[in-house]
């Protein structure tokens, strides 16, 4: 009897989970990428920070798999499932994968809300090439303000706009000024000490997924930091130049990017039902409505609510997630019933920033130095490989007792006198793409 074929769409914290479940199971695994690695989101920021180097976030996803011999891993593009066919389709229709059983566990990018032309303004935290780009522009950002003898234009080089007030934006915020200050040295004509971060969140308050205590804590502790947080404050445009803010225009040269997300664009392909973000609306057992055979896991899926409950786009969900779904392969295989997903929350925490942190496990709230330690063994734990576990220890030991961070280096930087952002190797959605053509066609013309 022929083995079952499971394709497994995407290699995070869903996918990746889910292929290492099957290790076991008399099944033949695929697992599809479009990059060759797993990436631990989390502590993208400290990439993009100069904290950590690339390589101690992530791993070869060959090599995570290497003693699985029943997974094979290709690296391309899932541009469409055919869940007629029962096939998923690579790189726009180049290649095909038959399959049995698919995972489908592709997550999100960014969402700016109807405007695409301000990816390329303001980048946000979703891959490696991301972080490098937030973490060359806000070394240039530097360089271009000692190069500068304009005051206005100093100011506006030495002034950061994290727009978006979720984990993301708060680990983000906190970390710019730390990292800024102890660069004074570096510099002749500037005092790195100068520098301004303002955090605009939308809604009423940061962190809204913590209870409200923790949410006032940290906006404190981001307050102590020099952080500028603005609440209730909606980004109505983007420019080169900074960000409008209502009637009021931000001068700032560097603006980052945390405030949505959007599902992938392959849920569009499965003919599901979607939610106002473009994910699929699975089935208690995380299947496709219709479709038994095919599970939809992590950031590209909103699950029915239990007694409200809901699962959050972080790296726990995904990882739950991908377990379920590998089970119910296997119990579909063996003909028992499927289980349904229920999310366990483990417990939430953001860092803002040295010796500050906030912890949330509902029947427990931590706030300061023990919730900071906290964040650190769970986020060096849930790294992947050994090596991977000391060279971040080693590196937060050495920017704790130095003051320093050791990857201040700017790749891949050219200068543009156009006026238009430098977009380099980053990855632009197709829509982002098309936008900065324009943007480039109109400066153009002028």
């Amino acid at each position: 009897m022929a083995r079952a074929r499971v394709v497994i769409v995407g290699g995070g914290f869903g996918g990746f989970t889910a292929a290492r479940r099957l290790s076991r199971a008399a099944v033949d695994i695929t697992l599809v990428d479009r990059t060759n690695h797993h990436l631990f989101q989390p502590l993208l920021y400290q990439v993009a920070t100069a904290t950590l180097s690339p390589t101690d976030i992530m791993v070869p996803i060959r090599w995570g798999l290497r003693r699985q011999k029943n997974a094979n891993v290709i690296l391309g593009e899932a541009t469409a499932v055919d869940v007629a066919r029962r096939v998923v389709v690579l790189d726009g229709g180049r290649a095909e994968l038959p399959y049995d059983y698919a995972i489908i566990a592709t997550g999100a990018r960014h969402s700016y809300f109807g405007h695409p032309e301000w990816e390329a303004l303001a980048p946000g935290l979703k891959s490696i090439e991301d972080a490098l780009d937030v973490r060359n522009r806000f070394l240039l950002a530097f360089e271009e303000a000692e190069r500068t003898d304009d005051d206005a234009e100093r100011r506006a080089y030495q002034t950061f706009v994290v727009i978006g007030g979720g984990p993301t934006g708060v680990e983000l915020a906190g970390m710019l000024p730390e990292v800024a200050k102890p660069m004074r040295r570096d510099y002749r004509r500037i005092d790195t000490r100068q520098t301004r971060v303002l955090l605009l969140e939308g809604g009423p308050r940061i962190l809204p997924a913590f209870p409200q205590a923790l949410s006032d804590h940290a906006k404190r502790d981001l307050e102590k930091l020099g952080v500028e947080v603005r609440t209730n404050a909606r980004v109505t445009h983007v420019e080169p130049d900074g960000v409008h803010v209502g009637g009021e225009h931000i001068r700032a040269r560097t603006v980052f990017w945390a405030a949505g997300n959007a599902a992938s664009k392959l849920a569009k392909t499965l003919g599901a039902p979607l939610d106002e973000v473009g994910r699929v609306k699975v089935t208690p057992d995380l299947s496709l409505p219709g479709h038994p055979e095919v599970f939809v896991v992590g950031d590209l899926a909103t699950v029915p609510r239990d007694g409200g409950t809901f699962v959050p786009g972080v790296a726990q969900g995904a990882i739950q997630e991908g377990r379920v779904a590998a089970d119910n392969v296997i119990a579909r295989l063996a003909g028992r019933p499927t289980q349904l997903f229920t999310y366990f929350n483990k417990g939430d925490l953001a860092s803002i920033g040295r010796h500050r942190a906030i912890a949330n496990f509902g029947f427990l709230q931590v706030t300061g130095y023990a919730a900071w330690l906290m964040w650190l063994f769970i986020h060096v734990l849930y790294l992947v490989g050994f090596r991977n576990r000391v060279s971040v220890l080693l590196q937060w030991a050495y920017a704790y007792f130095t003051f320093q961070r050791g990857m201040r280096l700017i790749t891949n930087y050219a200068r543009q006198w156009d006026g238009t952002v430098a977009v380099g190797g980053k990855y632009l959605s197709a829509d982002a793409e098309l936008a900065v053509a324009k943007q480039r066609e109109a400066v153009g013309s002028r």
